[in-house]
């Protein structure tokens, strides 16, 4: 079904239309969301959470940039949302086992390895994707959509809402982070 069907049939909340939507993006949209939250499932339930956004919303869609731009970008800001989240309860749950309180802190774990990387190549992979969590936002999300996702950076650069240069130099940044980042990692295990 072509993109401008899919509008319309969305539009007109035919359900059969969103089952046909969801059979096309619900792969993209869960790849995008794990490379973030690095919980599968939480990356499902971010999935839903798109996918009933985009149901709810698309009279909002302008049609500015493709309706798969947009898919992502909601898809993007739901990721970086629940991991802000996380972080605010982390902090919390923190703040108050200091002050005494039997809080539990939460946390997810750091060995989490994205579904397509291959055995071998996993505890090379934890480091890598460790790495990328301590890039600032906006390079990490430019990083993981480049890299990880395989997207332009023309796409990119729509679904940031940023001209192509600036994901560029995003991009060259993010790259030099990690490269320094990695470096510290490995002199860590050969020390």
């Amino acid at each position: 079904m072509t993109e401008e069907m899919l509008l319309k049939g969305l539009r007109e909340q035919n359900a059969t239309v969103l089952r046909e939507f969801v059979t096309q993006y619900q792969q993209r949209v869960y790849n995008t969301a794990i490379s973030f939250v690095k919980d599968s499932n939480d990356a499902e339930e971010l999935a839903q959470d798109v996918f009933l956004t985009v149901w709810n919303s698309i009279d909002n869609f302008r049609g500015d940039a493709a309706l798969s731009t947009w898919v992502y970008r909601i898809t993007v800001t739901k990721s970086l949302d629940l991991i802000k989240s996380r972080s605010r309860k982390k902090r919390l749950g923190f703040i108050f086992s200091i002050a005494g309180e039997n809080t539990e802190v939460a946390s997810k774990t750091v060995n989490w390895v994205h579904p397509g990387v291959i055995e071998e190549n996993r505890e090379k992979a934890m480091y890598l994707f460790r790495a990328i969590d301590s890039l600032p936002e906006n390079q990490r999300v430019a990083f993981t959509l480049s890299k990880v996702e395989q997207m332009s950076q023309r796409e990119i650069a729509e679904i940031m809402k940023l001209n192509e240069g600036a994901v560029e130099s995003l991009l060259q940044r993010a790259k030099q982070n990690l490269r320094r980042a990695l470096e510290d990692i490995y002199k860590e295990l050969h020390d």
